[in-house]
């Protein structure tokens, strides 16, 4: 480990990841090899997602997103080769020599860690179900990471809990196209997500979500562009504060907006 990925793993532990947890990161790295690159101008996409695994220690387990939406508009889905769209830390993942990666074509995941074996196999029909790695990461205790990003960017498991919740400006749409497993076998199959309704003019808006979250003491760490970038907060946690929102009657505001028709 060289003293760079030392540096910013404590800076992770700063932030509220601990060794032995398993965090779910959402990230954008322009800013953190800005930081560094003073410090070590050969800091690169590998030597952050090294830092973390080191933040994580033998024991943790990183999950990283590699969201594609090509399969919406009819793209095969090939479970060995279909690129993340989720910045460069992502697919440094999907290319991790140890890593697993989940099957739903649309959201799926690189899984690296003690716990990877949990991952293994896993093609759950919805995005957002109960069988996804979100769902997963949920019962499991994880904690999701965000580094220098917005919620508005990144949070996308407010509609884990949304489809939990079955909420009514959301609706179950499916969409079908040619699937490739591990195993190279390819065939046409059928996946789900929970997507907003267009006819209301849903918009996801969480940005006061995520000033609420900081208000409330369940954010820990740094603002996107502040001190290290980095904050966390445990999947239950979030869980919960979502669906206390929901109930109330306050997502409107808060994790949707009606956009203004122009008619």
């Amino acid at each position: 480990m060289t003293a760079l990925t030392e540096v910013l793993a404590a800076g992770w532990h700063d932030s509220g990841i601990e060794s032995g947890d398993m965090v779910l990161l959402h990230s954008s790295l322009k800013k953190t090899l800005h930081r560094h690159h003073h410090q070590d101008p050969q800091v690169d996409t590998a030597a952050v997602l090294e830092s973390f695994l080191s933040a994580l220690g033998p024991e943790g387990t990183l999950l990283l997103p590699l969201f594609n939406f090509d399969f919406t508009r009819g793209v095969p889905f090939d479970i060995r080769s279909t690129p993340s769209h989720m910045g460069a830390l992502t697919e440094a993942g999907r290319q991790y020599r140890e890593a697993v990666r989940t099957g739903h074509p649309i959201y799926s995941f690189a899984v690296i860690g003690a716990r990877a074996q949990e991952f293994e196999g896993v093609v759950n029909f919805s995005g957002y179900g109960a069988d996804s790695p979100f769902g997963l990461l949920h019962r499991g205790g994880g904690k999701i990471a965000v580094l220098d990003l917005p919620d508005q960017s990144s949070m996308t498991f407010h509609h884990f809990v949304e489809e939990a919740l079955e909420v009514p400006y959301r609706y179950h749409k499916t969409f079908t196209g040619l699937f490739t497993d591990a195993a190279g076998h390819s065939e046409e199959r059928t996946f789900g997500l929970f997507v907003r309704d267009l006819d209301k003019g849903i918009e996801t808006y969480v940005t006061p979500m995520e000033e609420h979250l900081w208000q409330a003491g369940l954010y820990k760490g740094c603002r996107p562009g502040e001190g290290n970038g980095l904050r966390t907060i445990k999947a239950a946690l979030l869980f919960d504060a979502t669906a206390n929102v929901i109930k109330s009657g306050k997502a409107e505001e808060m994790l949707y907006r009606i956009a203004p028709r122009n008619d």
